[in-house]
Parts: C-alpha cells; structure tokens; sequence
C-alpha cells in the first residue's frame, strides 16, 4: 500500500473523482440542470462545468487558486495558537476582517482540518461509541428528502443549527433520521436527548451528562455543568436537543457555553421557539408540500404521507381516482401537517375518505374560531387534536387526559393504578387503552419482552388541560404512591432471581421517578414527604435509577425539607453516607453518618443503625484504620443476625469484610467472607451482589500470586455487571483486571484498562474511592506497565482506555473484538484501490467530512464507501479499521 504523506493528501484535495465525474454525466444526459446537479450532489455549480468539460474522467488537474482568506492563514494559526476555541465571530473581530464571514469561516475550517490531520498523525485513534441512542420509527420517511438536504447543507456550514417549528409539524423525526444519516461524519457519534419529560432546568446538564455516556470526568468538587463540559471539550461529536422551548433559556445558556468550550461539537435542536443565541442558525420546518415540483396536487408530500399511514390503517387501501380529490382536502385543510394528517388517517377505521373530509372541514371551520390567537399552522394543529379528541368516546377521553401524568411511558399496570377510580375500573383500563391506540393517541413500544405505551408530547400537553387542578393533584399523589411502591418492591426483590427485572423497571421508569420527587418537593405534605423521603433513601438506586451524583442531589434537596421524622432524616443521611463515602468525601462522610447513628440510636430504628455503622466502618477502613473499620464492620454483622429483612445489606457488609481482610493479607479470612454471599446469591438467583462477591475472590487470588484464576473471576464478574447501570462496581474490577494484566506482564491490556477504570472513577467520584492505600497498590502495578511499555506508548494506550465507554471497555476486558479483528485483518488484503485510500484516511482517524474534502466527493458519497467498507472487513466500528490496514501490509 502507497503510505499518504501531506502531500499526497494535497494533491488528492484537488483531484477530480471518477466516481463523482460519472454522476454528473448521467445527470446532465438524464435532461438535469447545472443547478440541479450542484444541488443534487452538494457541490458548486462551477465545479459542475468544469466536469462536463471533459470528455472521460480526469486523472489530473491543476489546484484551484486560493481565496483571498487564505492570506489570513498565518495570522488565524496565531490567533489560535493563544485560543483554539476562539470562534468565528471572535476572529472576525481581532482580524478586523471586512470580507464575507463565510470567507472567513472556510479559511479558519482549512486552518482547523489542516492541523487536525497533523495532529492525527501523532495521537491514538479514539474509538468511536456507539451508543448514539437515536431514536428508531416503525412508519416509513416521507416527503423530506429535500429538508435533508438543505440540514446537511447548513450543518456543514455551521455548529449550531435549530429546527424551528409548530408542534407536530415533524421536528423530531427530521432530526433523528438527520442524525443517523450523520453519525459516520463524527469521530465520537452522535448522541440523541430527549428533553420533553424534563421539567427543571436545573437538571438540564444532568440529563444532558446521561445521555452522552461518555467516560465522564465529574469529580466531587466539580458542578455537574463543568463535568459535562470536560467530557465534551475534545469531542468530534453531533449532539441533537429535541424539545427545547419548555426550557429554552437554560438551552440557550447550555448551548453557548458548550460551543465556546469546544471546537469539533456540534448541536441541532428541535424546538418550537428558536434560541436566539448568536452562533444559531435556524431552519424553520415547513408543512409538507401539497404540490409537487411539477405544480400537481395529485403526488404531493402530504399526499404520500396520507396514502402510506392510510394503507398501515387500513390493510389495502390505495388512494383511487375517486377519492384522490377527499385525500387532497384533508391534506390542504390540515395545512400538510404530519401528525395531523396521521391523527386523520386513524380515522379512517370508521369514516370513508369522503366523510373525512365533510366532518373534518366542519370541525375545523369551528375550533379556529375559538383560538384566533395562536398561529395558523398551530391553530390547524390544535383543531386536529381536538377533533381527534371528540372523536373518543368518554371513557378514552378521560383516560387521555389521566395519561397525561406520566412521564416518558408508562405500562397497563401502571395506569390501571395510577388512573382507575370509581368511575372507570381497573378492568376497563385495557379495553380504553387499546381503543386510545387504535385512533393514535397512544404509541404502543415493545422491548425486552415488554410492552409500554407513549404519548406524543403535543398530545400529552392536550390531555393535561383538560384536567381540573383538584383532579390533577389527586393524580400526582397518585403517581407518586406509585412510584414509591416500585421502588418498595424493588427492594423486595433485591436479593432474588427478579433482581435483574426490577433493575430494569426502575432504569425504564427514571423520568417518571423524577417527576414524582419534584412532585413531593414542590407540595410537601406529610404523606408525600414520607412517601419521597422512603423512596430516595433506597441505597441501592445508584445502581439502577440514578447516578451516584443524581441520588445525592436528591437527598440534599430533601434534607432541607423541615417536616421530615428523624427516622426518615436517619434513613436519608445513611444513604448519604455511602455516596460521599463512594465518592471520596471522608470527611464529610464521617459526619453525615455520626449523625444517622444518633438518630437512628434516638428512633429506636435497628436496620438503619446496621446500615450506618456498616458504612461508617468501610469509611474508616478506606481512609487507612483498618482497626476500627474490622470493629464497625463486626458491629453491623452483629445487629443483621436481628434483622430478618435485611439481607443485601448484610452480603454487602460481608463483602466490604472480604475487602478489609485482603488489605490485611488475611486471605483465609477474606475468601470465607466473599465465599458467603457467593454462595446465598447463587442459590436465590441473584447476580448484582454475586458479582461483587466474585470480584472478590478475584482479589484473592491476585493477593496470592494465582494470576490466571484472578483473571477468570475477574472477567466473569464483569460479565455479571452488564445488566446494571454499576459504574461503581465495574470501575472496581476494570481496576483489579488491570492490575493482573501487569502482573502476568500483560503491558498492553494493563494500560487501556488503567486508562478506562481511571475515567470511570473520575464519573463519580475519587479515584478508587480517594482511598490512600488503594490507590499506592494500583501505582505499583501501573509502574510496572509502564515500565514494560516506555511512557510514550503507556501514555498512548492509557489515552485511548479513557476514551471508551462502559460497554466498550467491557468487551474490551472479554477479549470479543479479537475474532472480528483477526476476520477483518484478512479481508483488508482484498480490497480494491479505491477502497484501499479509504481505509487508509479512516485509519488516519479522517472524518467523512474531511475525507470528503481530500478525494473532492460528497460527504454521502464518502458515506457510502465507509459503510462498504466496514461491511466488506466484517467489523463495525471504525477505529478497527487502524489494525485491519496494519496487518494487511505486512
């Protein structure tokens, strides 16, 4: 393989593509335009004339000469040299550049891409995640091809790009199609967040943090929103905001500051009200057109839509001459809006095309005249929704409305709880849930063997107004009876074969907790402070519902409360306890529990005293007394022998022992302890605990120079954590496994999971838990690695460990991407020229974007080619490519 030097990534700048050439001609020959093929292919019209000038594809040609901009080049390094995340506009200033900012903004973009390919050559590839969590539409896309375009279009030119429209015109799914078609053009993904069910603006940069999922650095000490930032600053990521208007100020605020702290990220947001910020650009959402490009009504985009959600209503239906002219009224009296047009076409299991239209028209003409004051596209809408609304019997509208209450979906069991009375039984519920699915009220979700329903926020935000206050507030004590009930019998089944369920219904219904401790926060009554303060104080909810950082935020808050029992203040400051003590706040720690022991001591409360003095003693033995950790330790085992119930505290009280005990060298006594709850979780079917008690006798065996064995425990228990949302627990084996990796002289390994379990402690708090004796253990083994690899290449793979995520580092550790690696490495030895310079700008770390730019090709094209290119070498993600080319040219 010819190796690419600068300069052949000059010269392949300027080169036209054959591919490229090709297209133009079949276009031009098909009757295009000139404009209509630049449009068409993403490139300038100039460049479609030159193309045309030959008569076969050129192998050759001269560069194109440089703006004028391009003189401003040494003066952009130097600006950039003091600030890389000075922004345009900000060098439009110091430059005093009175051109074109566009200009200005190309020149400033080749400065960027030309130090990015320097710094390519010098840096690890950063694997790329894949946890883009777009969301998937069962109905097919259509009509908005052309928005496509012009997004990508606009994106390219810009960091921050707003869909700007009316509720229901098809923001969200422009955006979560526009992003997929995205994803391959950003280094580190792209990363869908959903802010409808978010109603504090205070916990905007949290929800944000979540759904990126990055390996976070989020120390203690820092604020949320600087944790968020950190695992951004150095991204090439697309992260896409849907449903902002609700919080558009704290949006705004968000934004900036994340596009003033980084140079490669870029944002689209959906919302119905732009951000008014100065880097925005907005695209305001038109209805889908109903008149095609040729000026005929009869194949129009609402026309199409209509036909393809009639035909999923309705099995054969297919748009006749005799209804043509009905579907065309409904599609212009609906103004081509697509929820509306989809809310019509459910309709359609009662009504003829024809009555449609006659009743729809009546029904319109009414409910404007009653809103003359919104928006006329808002004001279809809204006629739409209520007259859908009409449309339900009684029954189905109470409900509606009743649903309105959760958040982010809800299952049968949960309505029939929250929303059945006297007035409508529990067995009734179904029967109205299916008829509220059948007219596209409800969107029916499967996964995981379950079946959950969700409600379009337009939909739902209607279904609240029609709530009375009284009736409101008796739902949202409801809900929250509910809620705390979940998390009652989660703790229930903790240390059963449900265990793994139940986590998973408690990280399902996050947005819908949430909501019900707002709700207690903002109407503190005795019965919701109690029902709240029980829920939040569950231990364990870090590792299913929240993070560490998030759980503790909610008892500060309900801390605060003044009517709160000193049981309840008890129950909350223990669980405070161990998620200071997990993020390495001894101190504070210390005194938080000093606390729950005297006023669990006063309550006569014997469970939250063991929990207390159980954790009082893992923070003593952490911060280097090992002394009075043992006797805090063996306090607490002793009061859970009174304590029928309270089995998960116990097992973790034994496995904090097991701990202490392999500290000490007293590895007999360690084993029996991890040995223990072994045993118990094994024969009840629980896993979360077993995987502790695993990782334990993993440290064992390391403690006793059995390095294979540790080995083994150590990935086992690893593979146990994949159903839980623990990044304490798995941040603690990545370690362990990395330290045996350096012992058995593993360099490599060691390092990647030195650097992942490194991130992973920095997501939540000190690293190893700020545990003085923790962390010299693990120095000695990281010297070793070190040691054996030379700081330069530790410090490479020590980068790239902390660059993945959860999921990636835990295959990493189960050795599942050498079989794929080993199949691709084999492939790369067959591909074509062509796909050869691809591969080798991919290994390079390239975007498509920049890939584009070098072979003079549409990012499309470029995306095509990648995706071959993947499916060709048998691998799926691109920072495999890097091995596959290494091993192909030897």
């Amino acid at each position: 393989m010819t190796p690419i030097t600068s300069t052949t990534r000059r010269e392949a700048r300027y080169r036209v593509n054959s591919d490229e050439w090709h297209q133009i001609v079949d276009l031009r020959k098909a009757g295009e335009s000139v404009s209509a093929i630049a449009t068409t292919l993403h490139i300038s019209r100039n460049t479609v004339r030159r193309a045309l000038t030959f008569d076969a594809p050129p192998r050759d040609h001269r560069p194109r000469t440089g703006s004028i901009a391009d003189s401003l080049a040494p003066a952009i390094g130097t600006l950039l040299d003091v600030n890389p995340n000075m922004t345009v506009a900000q060098l439009h200033r110091e430059l005093q550049w009175s051109g074109s900012r566009n200009t200005l903004a190309r020149a400033v973009q080749r400065v960027r891409a030309e130090r990015s390919v320097g710094a390519t050559e010098q840096t690890p590839l950063a694997p790329v995640s894949r946890a883009s969590n777009i969301p998937h539409f069962s109905t097919s896309f259509v009509g908005r091809k052309d928005d496509l375009r012009s997004l990508r279009a606009m994106l390219g030119e810009s960091r921050l790009l707003t869909i700007a429209g009316p509720g229901g015109i098809g923001k969200t799914r422009l955006a979560a199609v526009a992003a997929s078609d995205y994803r391959r053009a950003f280094t580190h993904g792209v990363r869908f967040v959903e802010l409808a069910s978010l109603r504090s603006k205070s916990l905007l940069p949290q929800a944000v943090l979540d759904a990126l999922g990055f390996g976070d650095t989020d120390l203690p000490e820092r604020s949320v929103l600087e944790s968020l930032i950190e695992s951004v600053r150095d991204k090439n990521l697309l992260i896409v905001l849907d449903n902002c208007e609700h919080l558009i100020s704290a949006c705004a605020e968000l934004i900036s500051l994340i596009l003033r702290s980084t140079v490669d990220v870029k944002i689209l947001v959906t919302s119905r009200e732009v951000l008014s910020v100065p880097d925005e650009h907005v695209y305001v959402l038109e209805p889908l057109s109903t008149i095609d490009h040729d000026g005929r009504e009869s194949n129009s985009a609402a026309i199409e839509l209509f036909e393809n959600r009639a035909s999923a209503a309705i099995a054969g239906f297919t748009l006749t001459d005799a209804s043509r002219d009905a579907v065309r009224r409904v599609c212009i009296q609906l103004d081509g809006m697509p929820l509306a047009i989809e809310l019509a076409c459910a309709r359609l299991t009662a009504l003829s095309v024809e009555d449609l239209a006659s009743r729809l028209d009546d029904r319109l003409a009414l409910l404007t005249v009653g809103n003359r004051g919104g928006p006329d596209r808002h004001r279809s809408l809204n006629a739409t929704v209520e007259w859908s609304y009409d449309l339900c019997n009684s029954r189905e509208q109470t409900l509606w409305s009743r649903l309105s209450i959760f958040a982010e979906g809800f299952d049968l069991e949960m309505a029939e709880t929250v929303c059945a009375d006297s007035t409508m039984e529990t067995g009734q519920v179904l029967d109205v849930i299916a008829g509220l699915v059948s007219k596209s009220v409800l969107r029916r979700d499967d996964g995981g063997g379950s079946v959950r329903f969700r409600m379009l926020e337009t939909l739902r935000h209607f279904g609240a107004s029609k709530l009375m206050p009284d009736e409101a507030s008796q739902l949202r004590c409801a809900h929250l009876r509910w809620c705390s009930a979940l998390v009652a019998s989660a703790r229930r089944k903790w240390t059963g074969a449900e265990q793994e369920r139940v986590s998973g219904r408690l990280r399902e219904n996050r947005a819908n907790l949430r909501l019900a401790l707002q709700t207690a926060l903002g109407n503190p009554t005795d019965e919701s402070t109690a029902l709240a303060s029980d829920l939040i104080a569950t231990w364990f909810l870090w590792s299913s519902a929240f993070s560490v950082r998030e759980h503790r935020m909610w008892i500060t808050n309900f801390l605060k409360l003044t009517s709160l029992s000193d049981s309840s203040i008890a129950q909350l400051e223990a669980t405070m306890g161990v998620l200071q003590t997990m993020q390495g706040d001894r101190t504070q720690a210390a005194r938080t529990l000093e606390s729950a022991i005297r006023r669990a001591g006063a309550a006569n409360d014997g469970a939250t005293l063991a929990f207390a003095r159980q954790t009082q003693g893992l923070n003593t033995y952490l911060g280097g007394d090992f002394e009075a950790g043992e006797r805090h330790l063996e306090a607490a085992l002793a009061l859970y022998e009174h304590i029928p119930d309270g089995t998960d505290l116990r097992w973790t009280a034994h496995i904090e022992m097991g701990m202490l005990c392999s500290s000490n060298g007293e590895t007999l006594r360690a084993a029996e302890h991890f040995e223990l709850v072994r045993d118990q979780a094994s024969a009840t079917g629980e896993k979360w605990m077993l995987s502790y008690s695993v990782y334990g006798l993993g440290l064992v065996a390391l403690v006793r120079g059995q390095h294979e064995e540790a080995i083994r425990l150590a990935t086992i228990s690893l593979g146990l954590k994949r159903a839980f949302d623990d990044t304490v627990g798995t941040t603690l084996v990545t370690d362990l496994l990395s330290w045996v990796e350096a012992a058995t002289g593993s360099g490599e390994r060691a390092a990647v999971l030195l650097g992942a379990a490194s991130s992973m402690w920095d997501s939540f708090g000190m690293q190893l838990y700020g545990s003085q004796h923790w962390v010299q253990r693990r120095e000695v083994y990281e010297a070793r690695a070190r040691m054996s690899l030379g700081n330069s290449a530790y410090t490479q793979l020590h980068r790239q460990g902390a660059t993945m995520s959860r999921a990636q580092v835990i295959a990493f550790a189960l050795n599942e991407d050498r079989d794929q690696d080993t199949d691709a490495r084999s492939a790369a030895s067959e591909l074509s020229p062509r796909e050869r310079d691809i591969a080798s700008y991919v290994a390079e770390g390239l975007s498509n974007k920049e890939i584009a730019n070098l072979m003079v090709l549409s990012v499309r094209t470029v995306e095509g080619h990648v995706a071959h290119l993947l499916r060709k070498l048998g691998i799926t993600r691109r920072q495999q490519v890097l091995n596959a080319m290494a091993d192909a040219t030897h």
